[in-house]
């Protein structure tokens, strides 16, 4: 029989479900148990692919090519597997799939209502990517909190699940305890209100995870179990971590993985989180420090830093510089600060990095970081916009195209180095955006006599796409001409995938992001050669 782990969180968001669900798939997968982890998320779009990256974080872009939540992107790096587009869903993309049932005749005739239809919906989804993924343990996290109305029916779904196989099923909610600055102790009645609304919904916890700043003592422990209905051991403490890898640790300092087993009338086949353990060691041994620019538009919200909408690249920058031994700081620089006030903020930097983006809001401050890199030969990564920012910036100032831009930024540009494809630009005429862009995987043929070939260490590599513009091959002699390298293509030669610079220490741009498939104990080569090359 599968098992399943419902992840739902209380008192508010942002705590860290996501990195709960990944630390404890660690854990089980650790145990030798084959494990999946699924995201539900309760918004109506159909994906994540048409929200503001600020608004709900990274858009995460999965091998099969859908567009989801960025803790997708966690479950792949903990577990270090895909996960494919079955293990995540929307409120929108249920109520699709139940409408076009209804229309197809496939409820016979019934009056299909929101429940039992959706609910039965959710549970056939999440049955269907257990089975398909051969899972022993799946892990499923509702997103949002617990008392929102959007995500009522996940939980009926997930009440009906336990209803029926009971043995099956175990429910842990992460729920966070206050430290207020004024009082100066731990709060335990929020989470003991979150619990109560839980328990309306037809729900028991078997696990609460505490999220605070501090460890849990165990006066608040005891007042958990007693007033929230659970045994204290069932109470795990999860304080602030230096990295989101010590959680799986953290978590066995509570027996965590053996008590869910426990639940489940499991036994553990091995224990084996040797390579991790040794992994987060290296990271608090690690000594030198590189100084990394991240050059973008999407990380202001009020007078806040949020730094979601980047969280790939974060983690792609950690592995690399946990392959070199060296602890990275990541200062983050708006391209509008560089439009104002110039280049003096990158003067402190090993290496920049210009990541993903849309539009032209911006471009020209990074054209102007990049123009620095390439002339100062600091260490530059352009990833996907990056890359095409740094063609035009190689057009206008090194091939004399003045005014050299994407149609994207500027679609009366003279010169397009970068232009819609003709599929695309019938996508935008009948406004069909989400879905529609270049998505997933893809092949990419490396050039011989290249640095990025080198790196590799391949012919062709596949990597993930997410984007609507391409370079313009009617610039591409010219550009060559100059210096600039084309050392990636399609395997047809006809799409652009990656250019450098091979006489700079460090400057290469690709359409592709590499940072989605980077995992901690599996590091992308390009972000280790980059933090090498920052190092040094």
């Amino acid at each position: 029989m599968r098992k399943y782990i419902f992840i739902i969180g209380g008192v508010m968001s942002g705590v860290g479900k996501g990195i709960t669900s990944a630390s404890i798939g660690k854990i089980l997968q650790g145990k030798g148990f084959n494990v999946t982890a699924i995201k539900v998320d309760p918004y109506i779009n159909v994906d994540a692919g048409t929200m503001n990256p600020i608004e709900h974080g990274e858009v995460f872009v999965t091998e099969d090519g859908d567009e989801t939540d960025q803790d997708i992107g966690n479950y792949e790096r903990f577990l270090n597997k895909n996960i494919p587009t079955d293990n995540y869903m929307t409120t929108g993309r249920v109520y699709q799939s139940v409408i076009q049932r209804e229309r197809n005749l496939e409820y016979k005739g019934k009056c299909v209502e929101v429940v039992p239809h959706i609910p039965q919906e959710i549970i056939d989804r999440i049955k269907r990517a257990a089975d398909k993924d051969k899972a022993d343990i799946t892990i499923i996290e509702v997103g949002g909190t617990v008392g929102e109305y959007q995500n009522l029916l996940f939980l009926e779904a997930a009440r009906m699940m336990h209803l029926k196989e009971p043995e099956n099923v175990v429910f842990i909610m992460v729920s966070y305890l206050p430290i207020p600055n004024k009082i100066g102790e731990m709060k335990t009645k929020p989470t003991q209100h979150a619990v109560r609304t839980l328990n309306g919904a037809g729900i028991q916890p078997d696990f609460i995870v505490a999220r605070s700043e501090k460890p849990l003592d165990e006066p608040r422990k005891e007042k958990i179990s007693v007033f929230c209905n659970i045994k204290k051991e069932d109470v795990i403490s999860a304080p602030d971590v230096d990295s989101i890898y010590d959680v799986p640790i953290n978590f066995e300092k509570d027996n965590l993985g053996d008590l869910i087993l426990d639940k489940f009338g499991l036994e553990s086949k091995e224990k084996d989180l040797k390579d991790w353990r040794k992994m987060v060691q290296e990271i608090k041994e690690a000594k030198d420090e590189v100084k990394i620019g991240m050059v973008g538009k999407y990380f202001s919200t009020g007078d806040f830093t949020l730094t979601d909408s980047y969280i790939s690249v974060i983690e792609a920058v950690k592995h690399g510089a946990m392959a070199n031994k060296v602890k990275p700081k990541l200062i983050w620089i708006s391209t509008d600060k560089i439009e104002k006030e110039g280049i003096d903020c990158l003067k402190e930097l090993d290496g920049v990095i210009i990541p993903q983006g849309w539009g032209s809001r911006g471009s020209e401050g990074k054209i102007e970081a990049i123009k620095y890199c390439r002339e100062n030969k600091v260490p530059y990564f352009g990833l996907c916009y990056g890359m095409q920012m740094a063609a035009i910036e190689f057009a206008r100032n090194v091939c004399g195209l003045e005014g050299s831009n994407s149609e994207e930024a500027d679609p009366k540009t003279k010169y397009p180095i970068f232009h819609i494809m003709p599929d695309q630009k019938k996508y935008l005429e009948e406004k069909k955006y989400g879905g529609t862009i270049r998505l997933g995987g893809w092949p990419c043929k490396l050039q011989k006599g290249t640095k990025i070939k080198d790196i590799y260490k391949k012919d062709e590599v596949t990597e993930r796409h997410r984007h609507r513009y391409e370079f313009n091959n009617e610039y591409k002699e010219k550009l060559e001409e100059k210096g600039l390298t084309i050392c990636g293509t399609s395997p047809d030669n006809k799409l652009v995938e990656a250019i450098e610079i091979t006489e700079h220490p460090f400057f290469i741009g690709t359409q592709f992001h590499p940072e989605y498939i980077s995992r901690p104990l599996n590091p992308h080569p390009l972000f280790v050669e980059f933090v090498k090359k920052c190092k040094k």
